[in-house]
């Protein structure tokens, strides 16, 4: 990820739900209400999904909320952004940008947030959010930028000495809805 490092699973898949969540989902239908309650605070008091990135080099990812939960792997890729879609008062479930869910303490997040470049091919930044504009900068495929704003479909990004604005569509770290089932 350009000079960050990358996501490497070390061990095993771990792409499926604890059996636990099939057994919320299902007690919240039968009661009538939905798994995504968006008036039942959280424990943090912030709205999930919201995105946060990684705050340090090596990131355990656990199957469940607790160390006593098997390791999945370790992620090795400082700022990159992750969806929070689950949260208990001290972990976080999260989205990664290959569709990787798995637990993480809290205090390996940080609320500082990059994008990331999913494509297989460089990302103009270019000078101004229009079609067209001037490329000041291209972001490297799988490489990540601190993210400054949104609008209109535009991110206005910093990757090393370059600012410049990309498609929000064409980066992992900006949507609004859940990423991963």
């Amino acid at each position: 990820m350009g000079g960050q490092g990358e996501a490497v699973r070390m061990l095993g898949a771990g792409r499926q739900a604890p059996k636990w969540a099939a057994l919320a989902l299902v007690l919240a239908c039968a009661a009538g209400g939905s798994a995504q309650a968006a008036d039942r605070p959280t424990p943090s008091g912030l709205p999930v999904p919201r995105w946060v990135t990684l705050k340090f080099s090596e990131v355990n990812a656990r199957k469940g909320p607790g160390d006593d939960h098997r390791l999945l792997w370790v992620y090795r890729a400082r700022g990159l952004p992750v969806q929070v879609v689950a949260e208990t008062s001290e972990w976080r479930r999260i989205c990664d940008p290959d569709g990787g869910l798995a637990w993480v303490h809290k205090r390996t997040t940080d609320g500082r947030r990059s994008l990331m470049n999913p494509r297989p091919r460089p990302l103009a930044i270019q000078r101004s959010p229009k079609p067209g504009a001037k490329a000041v900068a291209y972001l490297n495929a799988r490489s990540l930028a601190s993210l400054v704003r949104c609008e209109d479909g535009w991110c206005k990004v910093k990757a090393g000495r370059a600012t410049g604005w990309v498609r929000e569509a064409e980066v992992w770290g900006t949507a609004a809805a859940p990423q991963c089932r």
